[in-house]
């Protein structure tokens, strides 16, 4: 027997979107749109006999399951401030505008915006960081601007997808309940795909462009010094040998904000800019705190809907008419897809999606296949709806409307496709087995 009616359901969906949807539009902070749906669950549970104190607590248990993805959050916002007072994203900025050679520009865009963005972790830190001097030399260059917007967001959305760094990678992970590992190995086959196609169509523009321009970007190799290498190379050292992603976090901002006092930065200037951010780069706890409170009120809020089963037996009666991988897949992307047109964010198609359909998931594909169809949907789908805050965002900081760059950015539009045939390719395959087994 159901908790929640259908018509409850209905209205607490209503209420929580809705008030997302506010949010958005008239640019208050997510948390406080979120309260309502909060509010509207914990009436609710409280009318189907569940007492204010156990209400608390299953708040609780929700808030600690997302504690990690709390913490690399806080920690991120100390990360590009610290990085950017110790001179390392100037160096790391310098060394990629001079690999971009103008006959290969659109190619090594993407490529620089990738490898960026799976050492940050973030699409707008790493828009934030090549964006503007690359699209200012692009500009120089008499190339099109549109692409090269694309280029950058996606590459941007590479890391962002799947860099270890990521919080949403993070965030997703921890909602399937799966290693980072085990996740990354889910996807590498449709990410190697995607990032083959991004370069070839690229390349394509490359090849047609008819302006070029000499080289001119230059700098000597001996500005650069190995001490301004430091906090990254920490970080990945310490990812590699699989100690703590927050302790990998912590390690590398504290030697960025050394290594900031040892070159002459005050400690009152860095405080100022672990709190504030660094203008026209982002980061600080300023920019952080209402997206962590957001996370944990998000938290509580699963938390109740998945203890109190509040939406899982209507998910499950619709997944019963499934009986294929191609039908699971098709019907989880368009779940999720409607979750992250009305949610218009990142993370609560993550978490409403990843708990929703992990048991039906788990029980008949795994869920590392899960992790698969939401790797290259849910994660990307925030970057593709044009009121989504994550596109704003981008749109802002490279300087294109989103609707101008969207066609060029490929690797959000084609990951999609991708995973679709690959779940149909599999559904074959088993298919054809189990004929020749018979």
């Amino acid at each position: 027997m159901n908790r929640f009616s259908i018509k409850q359901l209905m209205y607490l969906l209503t209420i929580t979107l809705a008030g997302v949807i506010f949010s958005v539009i008239f640019h208050f902070p997510l948390v406080i749109g979120f309260l309502p749906g909060y509010l509207v669950i914990v009436h609710l549970a409280n009318r189907n006999n569940q007492s204010f104190k156990q209400i608390v607590q299953i708040s609780i248990r929700g808030v600690y399951k997302t504690r990690i993805v709390i913490l690399i959050l806080f920690l991120v916002s100390f990360l590009l401030p610290s990085w950017y007072l110790s001179g390392t994203i100037d160096q790391m900025v310098k060394i990629a505008l001079y690999l971009i050679n103008p006959h290969y520009f659109y190619v090594l865009t993407f490529v620089a915006a990738m490898v960026f963005s799976m050492l940050l972790g973030t699409t707008v830190g790493t828009l934030s960081a090549i964006g503007i001097p690359i699209l200012g030399t692009a500009v120089v260059l008499n190339l099109s601007t549109a692409v090269v917007a694309g280029a950058l967001v996606s590459g941007a959305f590479v890391g962002d997808r799947t860099s270890p760094f990521s919080s949403a990678n993070q965030l997703l992970a921890h909602t399937l309940e799966l290693p980072v590992k085990k996740q990354w190995n889910a996807m590498f086959l449709t990410t190697i795909i995607a990032v083959v196609l991004s370069m070839l169509f690229y390349g394509v523009f490359d090849f047609f462009s008819t302006e070029k321009m000499i080289h001119t970007i230059s700098f000597e190799w001996g500005e650069l010094t190995f001490l301004k290498f430091i906090p990254p190379i920490i970080l990945l050292l310490l990812v590699l040998f699989r100690l703590s992603i927050i302790y990998a976090f912590l390690s590398s901002v504290l030697s960025a904000a050394i290594i900031s006092i040892v070159e002459g930065v005050r400690v009152s200037e860095v405080a100022s800019a672990f709190w504030n951010g660094i203008e026209g780069l982002g980061g600080g706890f300023l920019h952080m705190y209402e997206l962590l409170l957001f996370l944990a009120l998000a938290g509580a809020y699963n938390g109740l809907m998945e203890e109190l089963n509040v939406i899982q037996p209507y998910l499950d009666k619709w997944l019963q008419r499934s009986t294929s991988l191609t039908g699971d897949t098709l019907k989880t992307f368009s779940a999720t897809l409607l979750i992250s047109v009305i949610a218009a964010n990142q993370t609560l198609p993550i978490i409403l999606t990843g708990r929703s359909f992990l048991p039906h998931w788990k029980n008949h594909y795994g869920e590392e296949e899960l992790a698969r169809v939401m790797g290259d949907t849910t994660m990307l789908f925030p970057g593709m709806v044009p009121w989504s805050v994550l596109a704003i965002m981008c749109s802002t900081i490279v300087g294109v409307p989103i609707l101008e760059y969207l066609p060029y950015a490929l690797f959000l539009w084609v990951l999609p496709l991708i995973t679709l045939m690959v779940s149909l390719f599999k559904h074959v395959k088993k298919s054809n087995k189990a004929a020749a087994a018979e």
